[in-house]
């Protein structure tokens, strides 16, 4: 456990869902003490015992309500579906001044989830932007990752593409990629978070069309130091 991670807190909003739950195991097995937000708190507590039991005892992670988790935290991960990511944020945008809030968030529209479909804001981060207003830094990461990658045991083939609204909270970010065990990059503006929500109906795609559960992308030519 190094001296940050002893320092941070990571909240997980949507917690509960699979992508959420396999962000959490990675922070919480890394050391970070991690809360586990949700609408109903009785679910963001399963959720946590399940992952103190995965890490046998060994794990900070504490389950509670989506507001308490952003209050308490000093980095806000939301990992919602779509359809809730609006009613979310409008419910959490208070505690979120001052801090990075890291967007997980795809727009998918079901049943067409192979079809890229964006937003009137340009992306699902572009859009939270707009809804937390002033003083609260946007990333977009981990889009593109799988849960069975997270939840896996060895070194997961897929890198992380982050996008955000400052140099600064993408730093920050992919210092959180790193600590889950993954290869980040950093993919500029907030802007470009289009194309890398875009790309998880590309992968989508190819899972059905080529039998897979877990497609992903990785970064050639360069050196990522």
């Amino acid at each position: 456990m190094t001296d940050a991670s002893i320092l941070l807190t990571i909240a997980v909003l949507g917690g509960t869902g699979k992508e959420g739950k396999g962000l959490a195991y990675r922070w919480a097995k890394a050391g970070y003490r991690v809360l586990i937000g949700s609408r109903t708190e009785g679910k963001a507590i399963i959720a946590a015992s399940e992952i103190v039991q995965l890490l046998d005892g060994a794990s900070s992670t504490v389950g509670m309500s989506n507001l308490e988790a952003a209050k308490q935290a000093n980095i806000v991960v939301l990992a919602v579906p779509y359809t809730a990511h609006r009613d979310t944020l409008e419910s959490v945008k208070g505690a979120l001044k001052g801090k990075i809030l890291v967007d997980v968030t795809v727009p998918l529209v079901p049943p067409k989830v192979t079809k890229v479909q964006m937003p009137a804001a340009g992306s699902a981060a572009q859009e939270a932007k707009e809804i937390v207003g002033k003083g609260v830094e946007v990333v977009a990461a981990f889009q593109n990752i799988s849960y069975e990658y997270l939840m896996g045991k060895g070194d997961a083939e897929c890198d992380i593409l982050v996008t955000g609204s400052s140099k600064e909270a993408r730093s920050e970010a992919l210092k959180l990629v790193d600590a889950a065990g993954l290869t980040g990059w950093d993919a500029g503006p907030i802007e470009n978070s289009v194309v890398v929500e875009g790309l998880t109906s590309v992968l989508i795609n190819i899972n059905k069309q080529y039998g897979s559960t877990h497609a992903g992308i990785k970064i050639t030519g360069a050196t990522n130091m």
